[in-house]
Formats: structure tokens, sequence, C-alpha cells
């Protein structure tokens, strides 16, 4: 694939991108006014998408593969280490909390996203990497270099994605009754 191909793809991702580092932005601007927790998971965020950012220009400069794939994979161990750092402080921050509203006789409500989106994340996460892997073995399987495998590999790999989709969907679809059970019971 050339170079130019793979940059207008990571643009196209990046600009799409604005729904999640726009907000992160905000966040950032925010400043004490959000929990610590809050702003390192938005500089995450926003690193991120700037390793994405990144990868396209650099995509259109860069001769040889190697410099677009270091460059976003320093990008994705920045955000990933912004990332569980944010999380390890939310975690304190909740603790912290729990402890002051302890000493006034309360006990708060937890804030944290119910178990049910985790698992859901999650199983799109592998349906992402096992969708890539399905792509990358079905292009490189291909019996001869003159046939084109290129709609062989779109559809397997969303097929493979498909699965995972309707597996998130059936669970998510499965836990919402209870989880509108327990948020009533919170309410009531």
């Amino acid at each position: 694939m050339p170079h130019a191909v793979a940059a207008l793809g990571a643009a196209a991702l990046t600009t799409a991108g604005s729904v999640w580092y726009v907000p992160a932005l905000a966040d950032l601007r925010a400043g004490a006014d959000r929990p610590e927790s809050r702003r390192i998971a938005a500089a995450a965020c926003v690193t991120g998408w700037a390793g994405a950012g990144a990868l396209a220009v650099l995509l259109l400069i860069a001769e040889a593969w190697w410099t677009p794939v270091a460059a976003a994979v320093a990008g994705t161990v920045a955000a990933t280490a912004l990332r569980l750092h944010a999380a390890a402080r939310r975690r304190r921050e909740a603790r912290e909390m729990v402890r002051h509203w302890s000493h006034l006789g309360q006990v708060p409500l937890p804030t944290a996203p119910s178990r049910s989106r985790n698992v859901v994340a999650i199983v799109l996460g592998c349906g992402l990497v096992a969708a890539v892997a399905v792509a990358a073995w079905t292009w490189h399987a291909a019996p001869d270099p003159a046939d084109d495998p290129r709609w062989a590999t779109a559809a397997a790999s969303a097929a493979v994605m498909g699965v995972f989709l309707s597996a998130a969907g059936v669970y998510a679809r499965a836990t919402r009754p209870a989880m509108t059970v327990v948020r009533a019971r919170r309410r009531g």
C-alpha cells in the first residue's frame, strides 16, 4: 500500500477522533476545575490522537515504514502509560472520597463504570485485534500474487469483527435489565 493512501486513512481516522480529543482538550483547559485523574486521562487521549496525527504526517514525508511505525508505537506507549496512571489516580481519589464521606456517616454511590461497559469494550478491542490479524493472514495467504486478495481480506476481517460486535451487543443487552434494576434501587 502506498504511503499516501495510509496517510489519508490515518488523517481521516484522526479527524474522526475529534469526538474524543476535543472534549479531552476542554478537560485539560478547565485545569483545577476537573479532578486530577480526569485531566491525566484527557492527556492520555490527546497524546494518543496526537500520535495518530503524527503518523499521518510521517507517512507523507518518510520514505521508510519504520519511522511512522516507531512514532505510532511511541504514541501508543505514552498514551497507555498515561491512561494507566489516570486509572490508578482515580482509584486513589475514590478511596479518599469514601474515607471523607465515612467520617460524615454517609457512604457515596459508586461512580465507576459498570462491569458491562468494561466487558463490551474489551470484547470490541479483542475483535479489532482479531480482525486485523485475520486480514493480515488472509492477505499474505493468497495463493497467487496475481490474484486480487482485497475482497477476501475485507470479507474475512469484516466477518470476524461482525462476530465480535454481535457478541458485545448480546452481552450488553443481556446485562441491561439487571443494570436498570440496580440503578432503580440506588435511586429509591
